[in-house]
């Protein structure tokens, strides 16, 4: 397989990444047709260094945002010019220097193939790159990792903050790019989409380079944004996949776990308080109505969850193997 027989473009959202930017285009190979890098209002002179990097290499591509729109919305005006310029494959690429563009072919490859439809780095099948991750940054992946399997039903995939992605122009144009999340929530915002076409998710063992760069990324903007963002992610896949696009076993076990749950938890709670306000234990049989809901509630929730890890999606909706 040559690459250079297909339409592969990069994007690169950039921000604030006058140090690093200029190395990552010049280090991408002569596979790669187009390159496009979408300043998101930097304040340093980072617009500045891509255009005249651009000078001397003409598969650059300049996009400018007046106003920053965060890294998703930087991703969304590179998708919609990649699927302008026809591309077969587009790749993402942070800006910060962390991705190696020797790793291109591993993403790219399964996608050319029609073996994948969306693929995506994972830093936790290497022990090396493991043990020079921040240590913060290991247990945050590693508890976010559980979360957003659970929230978008990707539940083989790992590392789904990884930025280092690539996806083939026919999927792309099935998502509707305005329903993608515009702050660092982009990546699972992908994963979420991607399920609502039954997409294929590859995951490909990459290494990750950790230098000066700056994260602008905070522990408590996580905190604060992401439980909301998974929550509504969650509620739409079940309410759309489960009931609206199918209805099947898992929907029924959804539909009488949780109420029972719910159910079984207040009506529990309530009698518990009831009967200790007046220093009485609480009778036997109302002990046992109150933990038989609870697990057969329970029961039901966790058939569900089981149905739902043999739902995730296993063969991919692209249309096969790209020609050249």
């Amino acid at each position: 397989m040559n690459l250079e027989d297909y339409q592969i473009t990069v994007v690169i959202p950039a921000y604030n990444v006058e140090r690093q930017v200029d190395a990552i285009i010049r280090s991408l190979p002569a596979f790669v047709k187009h390159v496009i890098v979408v300043n998101d209002a930097s304040t340093d002179t980072t617009s500045q260094v891509i255009e005249r990097v651009a000078k001397d290499d003409p598969r650059v591509i300049l996009l400018q945002h007046k106003t920053n729109q965060g890294v998703g919305g930087a991703m969304v005006s590179g998708f919609i010019k990649a699927l302008e310029l026809s591309s077969q494959v587009i790749v993402k690429m942070d800006g910060d220097g962390q991705m190696s563009a020797e790793d291109l072919p591993l993403l790219i490859t399964p996608l050319i193939s029609g073996d994948a439809d969306y693929t995506k780095g994972n830093r936790f099948r290497d022990l090396k790159t493991l043990k020079n991750m921040p240590i913060v940054r290991l247990w945050g992946n590693t508890a976010l990792s559980f979360l957003v399997k659970a929230a978008t039903g990707y539940w083989e995939c790992l590392d789904p903050s990884n930025g280092f992605l690539a996806i083939r122009g026919d999927v792309l144009e099935k998502i509707t790019l305005e329903k993608i999340h515009h702050s660092y929530f982009f990546e699972i915002s992908m994963l979420s989409q991607l399920y609502m076409i039954d997409a294929y998710v590859m995951d490909i063992p990459l290494k990750t380079r950790y230098g000066d760069e700056k994260s602008h990324m905070s522990i408590i903007q996580i905190l604060s944004e992401y439980p909301g963002q998974l929550g509504k992610v969650l509620v739409r896949r079940i309410l759309l996949k489960k009931f609206l696009y199918d209805f099947s076993m898992d929907s029924i076990y959804i539909l009488f776990g949780l109420p029972m749950v719910i159910f079984g938890g207040a009506f529990g709670l309530v009698n518990w308080i009831r009967y200790h306000r007046i220093g009485v234990g609480a009778p036997t049989g109302t002990i046992m109505i109150a933990v038989l809901i609870l697990i057969l509630g329970f029961q039901m929730l966790f058939s569900a969850i089981n149905i739902d890890l043999q739902n995730v999606p296993k063969s991919p909706i692209n249309k096969g193997e790209q020609g050249t």
